[in-house]
């Protein structure tokens, strides 16, 4: 069975570039644009793992790991915080809420990415 992966990603053309390199990897794509509809997707549909932002409109990402977490369905999830906010606070922040790792934008590649997402899926 194919894993599900949900990406929680504002921006059109990084949600877009991540999905189709994970797609053609042979994982099932969720994505939601905004942090509630993240929330209520990963929710609903139990995603195997979620690459999540932190800025995001309608609820920011450290917001939607917290209520993951306090949800059953959501406690086990993988996270990824993909972000641009390269302050250790955020860092520490994202952790202590449950994140599994932490990448800015600045510093990876999609492959990279795709690399971290197949390591965490084997453990």
């Amino acid at each position: 069975m194919k894993k599900k992966i949900l990406i929680v990603e504002d921006e059109v053309s990084l949600r877009g570039a991540l999905e189709m390199k994970l797609a053609m990897e042979g994982f099932d794509i969720l994505q939601a644009s905004d942090g509630k509809m993240g929330l209520e997707i990963a929710l609903a549909e139990k995603p195997d793992l979620i690459l999540l932002d932190l800025i995001l409109p309608k609820m920011d990402g450290i917001t939607v790991l917290k209520e993951l977490r306090a949800n059953e369905a959501g406690k086990e999830i993988p996270v990824i915080i993909l972000t641009n906010l390269n302050s250790s606070e955020m860092i520490e922040k994202a952790i202590s809420e449950g994140s599994t790792d932490y990448l800015i934008k600045v510093d990876w590649k999609i492959d990279e990415v795709v690399e971290k997402v197949k390591g965490k899926l084997k453990d």
